[in-house]
């Protein structure tokens, strides 16, 4: 029996001191020093003293009495050293029990009160010894080393964790503070909670640190980051999580500018340099890696299109190789460019820039004047490009009608649309959506038409030449990686819904794109086999495909076995994927958060399809996929055209609430 006995347990690792008032068997009810009453199980019982204590003497004298025999153990533990038994003892591989323990400990009568101690002590201490079954091991040194390694750690967590929390407090409230020791290291923190939140091994201790802050939301850590400068307030999450490197090594800038100063020689080259050859892009295109020519000899038409030799500088397995292929191309966001390679190459050393010397791949061809292709070839070349035009600009010359030479290639492309088009290719283009910032830094959306005159000339000769560049591989059983898109499921006509729907309805039955060393037809493009290869400055897989067929017009062979491509496609398709993922993220964030800025305006939406309780719609102003609830007593049909208007949005979480306007 227990009762009247004192009794000791640990509850969240401290030693509770208490005095038996009754032992029920399977419970003991105790008395604390607190004058509180608890019950445990017996097998909870560290320590229970020998002789008992009266428990009808007054309450005040029990909890007198516990005061006392804990005052008194208190005392005696802080007279043991720890280390000094543990030295004494550690080489003698065997456990040992707590009476053994305090006769070593103490030069004197060993009494309940010196065995209390003696566990108090080594338990408290937790870095000699470990307690098995009421026994004490001691530790090995290499053992204590660690232990004694993990509580620098937790003290330093812990300092951490106390001034870091005040520090992010302090600048909660506005109050001018001083960084804290631990200051990149409560950032690098707080970078992992916006970035990854639950995913990462650190959630708790970041959680405790912002919960100790006064925050119970841990996506405050992105207002923080913002807060202290480490953020724009429009920093892009899905880029920093990608690990993409923005930037380039010394040691890469370096051989980019061994290879920029380097020269290249015009041996093998068909000299083109008389054609009269011009660019076609964007205003802001500084990388020129595609170039047309165009000469009328009677009734045929000889038309050139030319791309940059990348692939004479850029040599496989080169530093800058290595680096392309990890980045697997370059990538163009609102605000910010990431190019694929340094800007001394890819917008000097190898793009076409007017009025220098370049080498390129050249597709030299003649057709007919009604559009039919009657012969080609590749080459090597060096070209020299005369005139470097803007879409606008081509736009401004077609309209007056004054350049026969642009009047004929718009001809001449409309030929090769309506050839893929008779051949079952697709025409489900929309507008691109650009992100623009006026000089005040305000916001504005803008769709560009991807039909236009200047647009078509360029994308039909760019699909002409990888058609051809396909077909040459194909034939001459080069291995590149080709590109094949399966029949759609399902194809509808345009006239059903209107133009919109049909495009969104009809890329739901679109097979997936397939990269393959195998030539399969091009469904989407209307084609029977088809590659990338016209932009080897901007996509790796171009590059790739130009070294192959660079080395077969060489007499050289192909660079790449089967299996080697096979390779390369297995690490550069899922980057690939990413980017673009995060440009597609990124063109959402800013089109939520110019909407986030018009909140109050009524917004045009198409019924795409029904879900469960929503419908899944396309804001008409955005191209945006967005869904709504069901209406209780309204029934929507798909194509149909509804008014919304904004109820909440967030776009830094993604977030697009609407309702019925």
């Amino acid at each position: 029996m227990n009762q009247g006995k004192i009794i000791e347990y640990i509850n969240q690792g401290r030693f509770i001191c208490t005095l038996c008032l009754e032992d029920k068997g399977n419970k003991l009810h105790l008395l604390t020093p607190s004058n509180r009453e608890v019950n445990i199980s017996p097998k909870r019982t560290i320590l229970a003293s020998g002789p008992t204590i009266d428990i009808v003497r007054p309450r005040e004298d029990l909890i007198e009495k516990l005061k006392q025999i804990e005052k008194t153990r208190n005392r005696l533990k802080a007279q043991i050293n720890v280390k000094e038994l543990w030295e004494l003892i550690r080489d003698e591989k065997e456990s040992f029990d707590h009476k053994y323990l305090a006769r070593l400990a103490f030069e004197e009568a060993i009494t309940d009160d010196h065995l209390s101690a003696l566990v108090r002590a080594l338990f408290e201490d937790g870095l000699y010894f470990k307690m098995k079954e009421n026994r004490f091991i001691p530790n090995s040194e290499e053992r204590v080393d660690q232990i004694a390694g993990q509580k620098r750690e937790e003290a330093l967590r812990e300092k951490m964790l106390a001034e870091g929390s005040a520090w992010l407090g302090d600048i909660l409230q506005g109050k001018s503070h001083e960084d804290p020791p631990f200051r990149e290291d409560i950032i690098n923190l707080l970078l992992q909670l916006a970035l990854y939140g639950i995913e990462k091994p650190d959630f708790k201790y970041g959680k405790e640190l912002l919960s100790r802050a006064g925050i119970t939301d841990v996506r405050e850590s992105r207002n923080l980051l913002i807060t202290l400068g480490v953020w724009e307030e429009d920093e892009n999450l899905d880029l920093l999580r990608s690990n993409i490197e923005i930037s380039f090594s010394q040691k890469q800038l370096a051989e980019s500018e061994r290879l920029a100063g380097a020269g290249f020689s015009l041996e093998g080259c068909e000299d083109l340099r008389n054609l009269p050859t011009l660019t076609i892009d964007g205003p802001q295109t500084r990388d020129y890696d595609d170039a047309m020519s165009l000469e009328i000899d009677g009734d045929a038409l000889l038309l050139g299109i030319h791309i940059a030799d990348v692939a004479e500088v850029i040599s496989p397995e080169n530093i800058l190789d290595r680096e392309a292929r990890d980045r697997a191309s370059s990538l163009y966001l609102p605000q910010r460019q990431i190019p694929m390679m340094p800007a001394n190459l890819s917008q000097d050393t190898l793009s076409l820039k007017q009025g220098c010397d370049r080498r390129a791949i050249s597709l030299l061809t003649r057709f007919e004047s009604n559009g039919k292709l009657l012969e080609y070839r590749f080459v090597p070349s060096v070209i020299r490009v005369q005139r470097q035009l803007t879409y606008e600009e081509v736009e401004e010359i077609l309209d007056a009608g004054t350049e026969n030479s642009l009047q004929v290639m718009h001809q001449m492309s409309q030929h090769l649309r309506q050839k893929r088009m008779n051949q079952g290719a697709l025409n489900i283009s929309l507008p691109d959506l650009q992100v623009k910032f006026d000089s005040d830094s305000s916001l504005s959306l803008e769709f560009l038409d991807q039909n236009t005159p200047s647009r078509i000339i360029v994308a039909e000769f760019m699909i002409l030449y990888n058609w051809l560049a396909a077909s040459l591989c194909k034939d001459n059983q080069i291995p590149i990686l080709f590109r094949a898109q399966p029949e759609p499921s399902e194809v509808f006509s345009v006239d059903e819904c209107g133009y919109l729907y049909y495009v969104f309805r009809q890329r739901r039955k679109l097979s997936q794109l397939q990269i393959d060393t195998v030539p399969d037809p091009h469904s989407g493009l209307g084609l029977n086999v088809y590659t990338h290869a016209t932009s080897p400055i901007r996509r790796y897989l171009d590059l790739v495909t130009q070294r192959q067929i660079k080395g077969f017009l060489n007499g050289m062979g192909p660079i790449y076995k089967e299996n080697e491509l096979e390779e390369i496609r297995i690490s550069v398709a899922p980057v690939i994927k990413s980017l673009e993922k995060i440009k597609r993220n990124r063109l959402r964030y800013w089109t939520l958060k110019f909407i986030g800025q018009h909140k109050d305006e009524k917004y045009k939406a198409l019924i795409l399809y029904e879900l469960k309780n929503k419908y899944r719609i396309v804001l008409i102003d955005f191209l945006l996929i967005a869904e709504i609830r069901h209406r209780n007593g309204l029934m929507l049909m798909p194509g149909q055209e509804i008014l919304v208007r904004i109820r909440k949005v967030d776009p830094w979480n993604d977030l697009l609430e609407l309702d019925y306007a």
